[in-house]
């Protein structure tokens, strides 16, 4: 009689088996990304390296599947137990054929070169994100049942997963400015979002403003200029006021005169 994985190991093995089957699954689609990433050699580059990482992280999953007593399948089963062999085989080549078909299919999304590498970026990022929440998953549940052995590969992994994810999130705004400068015409990346016709109307109520303001500083220069004519006036009469002191000194000059012949 067979002996029985342990249920520990078995949820361990069922785990572990989630990501090897993502990874298996990464592996072809990551392929498909590398042959249309022409353009970028740097981009280029680090998909060549992380599809290496990939295909180690499998075999190093596959080989503690095996150490726990399981059998690795590309495959979301719950552990070797559940499915035959024949199913098994049958679900992996299935997942394997999708993943291939995905390449055609991300080749022909975009409008341009840019954006062809912007939406498979998108893709991997998801993607990256996704095995970076099932090595969370394996690294807490060894953790919680004492495998320190699997606890560690699982946060080695991890950091390979966020160093990616890191990589294509700065990746991301330059290929946003690519796809804008491939596909949209410079005039119209210059108004920050402000059409033409907001433009114009706004440069013809300069000039409607610029008309009043002198209109009103004319009107107030003619008003200053009344107001100075009519206060000249004023001086004027003051000048008419002068002729009555001289009068005044006549006539003290008369009664002097008329003193001094009474005296003589």
């Amino acid at each position: 009689m067979a002996e029985q994985t342990p249920t520990r190991d078995a949820k361990l093995i069922q785990y572990l088996n989630e990501a090897y089957g993502k990874e298996k699954e990464l592996e072809t689609a990551l392929q498909a990304h590398i042959k249309m990433a022409t353009e970028r050699a740097s981009y280029k580059k680090r998909l060549q390296d992380h599809l290496r990482e990939t295909k180690a992280q499998a075999k190093g999953l596959e080989r503690r599947i095996k150490q726990l007593g399981g059998k690795a399948e590309a495959v979301n089963l719950p552990g070797p137990e559940v499915a035959s062999g024949v199913a098994s085989t049958a679900t992996a080549a299935a997942t394997k054929a999708m993943a291939a078909a995905k390449g055609p299919v991300h080749a022909l999304r975009g409008t341009g070169a840019a954006e062809k590498l912007l939406k498979n970026v998108k893709t991997e990022l998801w993607n990256e994100y996704e095995e970076i929440g099932n090595y969370v998953a394996i690294e807490s549940l060894a953790n919680a049942v004492g495998d320190t052995d699997t606890a560690k590969l699982a946060r080695e992994f991890r950091k390979q997963e966020e160093r990616m994810a890191a990589f294509l999130t700065k990746l991301l705004p330059q290929l946003g400015k690519a796809v804008a400068t491939e596909e949209i015409p410079a005039s119209e990346r210059r108004t920050n979002g402000r059409s033409r016709r907001t433009t114009r109307s706004s440069s013809r109520s300069k000039p409607a403003k610029s008309s009043r303001s002198k209109a009103s500083s004319t009107r107030s220069k003619a008003s200053s200029s009344r107001t100075t004519s009519r206060s000249k006036p004023a001086k004027s009469r003051s000048t008419r006021s002068k002729p009555a002191k001289s009068r005044s000194k006549s006539s003290s000059t008369r009664t002097k005169s008329a003193r001094t012949r009474a005296s003589s």
